[in-house]
């Protein structure tokens, strides 16, 4: 079969054939229709990302979408034919989807809603665990709370917006004054994070009080922010690049509660993989309502033009998320 290969961190990926792989027990063999390209993918061709564990040759590509194939042993809720979705590898020693078939663990799939195409689909498993897990699983989000959202324009933060308000809470989202239309797309209310500080628009939208849960996608010095934000005694911050060295002292002094995310963590130990499936499941349910989608940029990609994919994201000249098609 054809694959996009890493051989050697800091280089292109080269296209290469590569022996077709064979799904053992648990696994089911999916035909790749299209795979999502995440930040974190050109963070690992770099050799930036030493949390993925992957080691070159690899083939990389977290996100995937396609049909399956041929059910391994032990597979019981999918056969041939079945439409999928999933984040599925690209870390760890788990083959990413840049390639025409790939043997995944048909626990971190889910069917593919019928209102989304392929392609639309292939962008959705990362950001969706990523956002569900901080806002759902950590902070439990719910009715009539006020949620902050830093980074709304980026993947993440879109899936984010959607998600909080299809749990009916009130959203706002810090970026770039450039990008704030796409957060009110979503029906968030944008926040130009360069014009005020975080004082006052913690007193213009929360009276002072402070956000019931704040999600920061970005790190570093947002994170530091968002422990500024939370609300006292009852507020959650909740963080998927909180990887640097923080003072709680804010947090602490709001009486605020703290919570990491790392998404890939079952892929690289196998534990808590039935729960992606099951994000994934809910996910469609939002999806086929209407109250989750993604915003791809037009142009299209092919195995044969990884890199200039890749460039694009690099860049930050996308209008929405983008993806390779396989099939």
């Amino acid at each position: 079969m054809r694959a996009a290969v890493l051989e050697e961190f800091g280089k292109p990926l080269v296209r290469r054939e590569i022996d077709q792989p064979v799904p053992g027990t648990g696994q089911v063999l999916v035909r790749v229709a299209a795979s999502g390209v995440n930040p974190l993918d050109l963070k690992i061709q770099a050799g930036q990302a030493d949390h993925a564990r992957v080691r070159p040759p690899a083939v990389l590509g977290l996100d995937l979408a396609g049909v399956i194939a041929e059910v391994g042993p032990g597979v019981d809720g999918f056969v041939p034919g079945d439409e999928v979705f999933g984040l599925t590898g690209g870390v760890g020693d788990l083959q990413g989807s840049l390639a025409e078939f790939v043997s995944v663990d048909a626990r971190l799939l889910a069917r593919k809603p019928r209102e989304l195409d392929m392609r639309q689909a292939a962008v959705l498993p990362l950001i969706t665990i990523t956002a569900w897990e901080g806002l759902v699983d950590r902070a439990q989000v719910c009715e009539g709370q006020k949620v902050l959202v830093h980074g709304g324009a980026g993947g993440v933060g879109q899936a984010a917006i959607q998600i909080a308000r299809a749990h009916g809470a009130q959203v706002y989202a810090t970026d770039a004054p450039h990008r704030s239309s796409t957060i009110e797309e979503l029906g968030a209310t944008p926040i130009d994070y360069s014009a005020k500080t975080v004082d006052e628009y913690v007193a213009e939208h929360t009276g002072g009080e402070g956000f019931d849960i704040v999600y920061d996608t970005v790190g570093g010095a947002v994170l530091d922010a968002s422990f500024q934000a939370a609300r006292v005694y009852t507020g959650h911050v909740v963080s998927s690049l909180g990887w640097g060295t923080h003072s709680i002292a804010p947090l602490s002094f709001r009486g605020a509660t703290y919570s990491g995310v790392f998404t890939l963590l079952p892929m690289l130990t196998g534990h808590g993989r039935d729960h992606h499936g099951e994000i994934l499941r809910k996910a469609a349910e939002l999806a086929a309502s209407g109250a989750l989608r993604p915003r791809l940029d037009p142009r299209r990609f092919t195995l044969d033009t990884v890199a200039d994919a890749h460039q694009l994201v690099s860049d930050g000249t996308a209008k929405g998320k983008i993806v390779v098609e396989i099939g």
